[in-house]
């Protein structure tokens, strides 16, 4: 039974296909489908495999790999530049934009060029998976998703499923096309421009030669240019997750005292730091009975993180909402028969991404004596002897004077391919060598300085935290402003890949097949801190001590084998096993079984059934202790000890230390599918399909919101103060407990209606969570995610896509929607549990083929400018709504042309 789309007929491997179809008895061409390695014609397998073709990615108007899969309805908590902007470089793997199928995580998500692997994104750290800045998005022709785990054919890291980006194969003559696109508030605009080229027909000449060169650019966008951050007032609705660091500065009494001396002596002085109550906390600000400064984002707000005595700072009036960035890609590939049914084919893939980030200017805890302080020289604690170090006062300030914090961060990802393929004793083969490496390098440019100058600056009155610094002071931050790459980190790929196969016998049903296949690979992994930050002397950026460069690689060994059996006309059976060994980890068996029933012409049955296993990334095993923050968390021992203390009295951005270990064991995973296609006619095809997923021993470092919720149990990981005041949390990467996951996936495809107005076509693809839970540890209960926002996201229950098309000869139009359904809010100690609404965009787009050539298109993304929903999610540094699925540029428009010549 065939699906409608007419796209499935060019599935993987063209030009093989050229030569086994002049070997084949039949004329119906066999094709290679992710999910399995046997060649087969075109049409359902046991394993559900969701395609979009070119066509659907130009009606969306998305022009990145990353823009496609945030409409991918089985995909949850993907990494986005949205999601880690907040503070302009504070978080590792900046620039990471990554696939999370299933949200089983970005480690758990295969992504595959043309049926192979890319390296993964170099920089270390939580998330071990291909960038989608690294795939050439222009050159892509359709993308193949496999919602099942396929670790037997692909690999420990396909638990999730397989996202195989597939491009344009032998492509002949030229085609130009360009992008205007902008937003109807400003910010976040977009140029692009797409030349390809292409000669040499592989079945006349014996060769073809093409390549695709992309450019793009993407403006930035300030929440000062969005309306929603007004709307969703978030000083007055979340001022416990701003910044406690303003300017002028908060004094933090008794910050590095064992006792309570500073306050008390002021309490005893009646001192009322807001002009009203006798200060009651340890957060003060002289500038608070006067409003703090509200024209420079502090704000008195007796609720705010900065207390009833002291100022916010609300870092969200006028933060970068979405980087900057310029991206390049170029793919180019050549293909030359060889004779003798054998080619050999090459393939090279070079892209880039610059990202420029921009975050609030810096903050310190600087250190002074009190006669620096005007508003307190003549208080009791002045009258301290000198050398006493209850004289020392701790100022937490926002360093305006300095500049925002502005750095680059450079992605490069080059892949290189070769290999030769045909037909040799009967055999159906392919082999190749990849070659593919990922660099990242992260540059300073503007806001972060020699921490030790800025603390002496504070210290001998030269730099004000309370008003503006004079000439002097002025050019002591520009003396210590450190610019230049920080960091760099390199991974490297390189693999030998063979498969070959072959029909055995001849069943009831049709040809016995079998393949098998192995493959080499050498995995490494770089990092490199600069001198500075392995000194620590940047402030504002995170060192990871001076033993902190390191270099990691490992070998890998891998071999499988497939069979196709159909027993009779309706009935065929699929098996698969591969046997992967990781260098230190060691490896596993990874067994899959597959069966296709179809009843009737119109119906087909399915199922499959699996295991897996996920090795450690080199990260996972070998990353130096890297420090680092937690978001804006209330310490619940603050609480319990003083009944008069409120959630902002006690809340913080906490230091984290992460730990590696060298002794991770690999997560294993067992997974099972049942699905129904139906097709009551053609042009008209419904699939419903079951997913069940358990991954055991699991690779996980506990979140600080679960630690500091349950100290009872890990108040072991909490390192305090003699006061009692949480110094640093520890983050260490263990196996622990299990992982369970299902759903249901919804597909419905009518094409090809023809009315006496046009021909329409629909299209929808959902998929309802029905379990999503994880336990922190081994033996502990399960904590669901489904429609709850824990740790660092959520599973939306319901998430879908769906389109409209329609054709009236040279004009078509589309309208889509993606939704995603509510859920609870992250629950915060101190505050009500809340609901997140729902959120559903609407698109339209519409194109017009002017000539054979020409086709002209124009489009418009959230239509009725849908703003994110709130939400007091405190994982993301960015307040007020999840940036991890949520569109902030509001209604976009843009227009594009497409000329082609063949």
């Amino acid at each position: 039974m065939k699906k409608p789309c007419p796209s499935h007929i060019a599935l993987a491997a063209t030009l093989l296909g050229l030569s086994l179809a002049a070997q084949a008895q039949d004329k119906l061409e066999r094709v290679e489908v992710t999910g399995t390695a046997i060649k087969r014609i075109e049409g359902e397998t046991a394993l559900p495999v969701q395609v979009i073709t070119r066509a659907e990615i130009d009606k969306a108007g998305v022009t990145t790999a990353a823009e496609l899969m945030a409409r991918l309805s089985a995909g949850a908590n993907n990494l986005t530049d949205g999601g880690s902007i907040g503070y302009g470089g504070f978080r590792d793997q900046m620039g990471l934009n990554a696939a999370n199928l299933r949200g089983l995580g970005v480690s758990s998500t295969l992504v595959l060029l043309n049926g192979r692997r890319m390296a993964n994104f170099a920089s270390p750290g939580d998330a071990a998976g291909v960038d989608l800045n690294s795939i050439p998005a222009a050159a892509i022709q359709r993308v193949e998703v496999l919602l099942d785990g396929a670790s037997s054919l692909y690999g420990s890291d396909a638990i999730g499923g397989v996202i195989n980006f597939i491009t344009r194969k032998d492509f002949i003559g030229a085609e130009i096309s360009a992008l205007v696109g902008n937003t109807s508030e400003g910010g976040g605009n977009k140029r692009s421009a797409t030349l390809a080229g292409g000669f040499g027909s592989f079945a006349r000449d014996g060769f073809n030669v093409m390549a695709v060169l992309d450019v793009q650019k993407t403006s930035s966008l300030n929440a000062n240019n969005r309306k929603f951050i007004k709307d969703l007032d978030i000083p007055g609705r979340l001022p416990d997750l701003l910044s406690s660091a303003p300017f002028p500065g908060n004094i933090l009494l008794d910050q590095n005292l064992p006792d309570s001396d500073q306050r008390d002596a002021l309490i005893a002085d009646g001192y009322k730091a807001n002009g009203k109550d006798v200060i009651s906390t340890y957060r003060i600000n002289p500038s608070a009975a006067t409003g703090c400064n509200p024209a420079n984002g502090s704000l008195y707000l007796p609720d705010g993180i900065g207390g009833v005595d002291g100022c916010t700072f609300d870092y969200m009036r006028d933060i970068e909402l979405y980087p900057k960035s310029r991206k390049s890609s170029l793919f180019t590939r050549g293909v030359l028969d060889l004779g003798g049914g054998h080619q050999l084919f090459a393939e090279a893939s070079l892209a880039r991404a610059r990202t420029f980030y921009t975050g609030t200017p810096n903050r310190v805890d600087a250190e002074m004596d009190v006669s620096l302080v005007p508003a307190l020289k003549s208080s009791s604690i002045a009258a301290f002897p000198a050398g006493d170090d209850r004289r020392i006062l701790v100022v937490r300030t926002r360093l305006t004077e300095a500049g925002l914090r502005t750095s680059e961060l450079v992605s490069s990802t080059n892949r290189y391919v070769l290999g030769t393929n045909g037909l040799l004793a009967g055999w159906d083969y392919e082999w190749a060598l990849n070659h593919s490496t990922s660099k990242v390098s992260d540059r300073d440019s503007q806001g972060y300085l020699n921490e030790q100058m800025v603390m002496d600056g504070f210290a001998a009155g030269t730099l004000n935290a309370f008003g503006p610094s004079a000439v002097a002071g002025q050019a002591l931050y520009e003396k210590a402003q450190i610019r230049g790459e920080v960091r760099r980190a390199t991974g490297t790929m390189d693999s030998l890949d063979f498969k070959m196969s072959k029909a055995l016998a001849t069943l009831a049903g049709g040809e016995l097949a079998l393949a098998v296949g192995g493959e080499l690979r050498r995995e490494k992994q770089n990092y490199h801190q600069s001198d500075a930050l392995k000194q620590d002397l940047i402030l504002g950026e995170t060192s990871q001590g001076p033993d902190s460069d390191f270099g990691k690689s490992r070998r890998v060994a891998a071999a499988f084998g497939e069979i196709s059996a159909p027993i009779t006309k309706q009935l065929e059976l699929q098996a698969a096993l591969r046997y992967e060994r990781y260098q230190v980890s060691g490896g596993a068996a990874s067994p899959k079984l597959g069966l296709k029933y179809t009843p009737a012409r119109e119906l087909l049955l399915r199922a499959s059934v699996g295991k897996g296993f996920r090795a450690p990334s080199l990260s996972d095993l070998y990353r130096p202790v890297t420090e680092g923050s937690s978001a804006t968390l209330v310490d619940p021992v603050c609480l319990a000890d003083d009944p008069s203390n409120t959630v902002t009295d006690c809340s913080d951005i906490w230091t984290t230390l992460n730990y590696s270990n060298a002794k991770l064991k690999p997560e294993k995973s067992r997974q099972f599918s049942a699905g129904v296609v139906f097709e009551p006619k053609p042009g008209v095809t419904v699939n419903v399909d079951y997913w069940n997923i358990e991954k055991s021993n699991l690779i996980s470092t506990l979140g600080v919101d679960v630690i500091l919720g349950n100290l009872d149990k890990y108040g072991a990981l909490v390192h305090r103060r003699a006061s009692g005041k949480i110094d640093a949390i520890d983050l260490i990467k263990d196996n622990r407990g299990k992982q369970r996951i299902s759903g249901l996936d919804f597909g419905v495809a009518l094409s090809e209606l023809k009315t006496g107005i046009g021909q329409f076509g629909l299209r929808l693809n959902g998929t309802l969570t029905l379990k999503s839970e994880q336990q922190t540890g081994n033996g502990d209960p399960f904590v669901s995610n489904l429609g709850v926002f824990i740790n660092d996201g959520v599973v939306q229950r319901w998430r879908h896509t769906a389109s409209i098309d329609y054709d009236l000869g040279a004009l078509s139009f589309t309208l889509s929607n993606s939704y995603l359904k509510g859920y609870s809010d992250q629950h915060v100690i101190g505050k009500p549990d809340r609901k997140v609404a729902a959120y559903s965009l609407w698109n339209l787009s519409g194109a017009w083929a002017a000539t054979k050539s020409l086709t002209l298109r124009a489009g418009v993304q959230n239509l009725f400018d849908k703003a994110p929903p709130f939400s007091q999610q405190a994982y993301f540094f960015i307040s007020g709504y999840d940036p991890s699925y949520t569109d902030t540029r509001g209604r976009y428009a843009y227009v594009s042309a497409r000329w082609t010549m063949q």
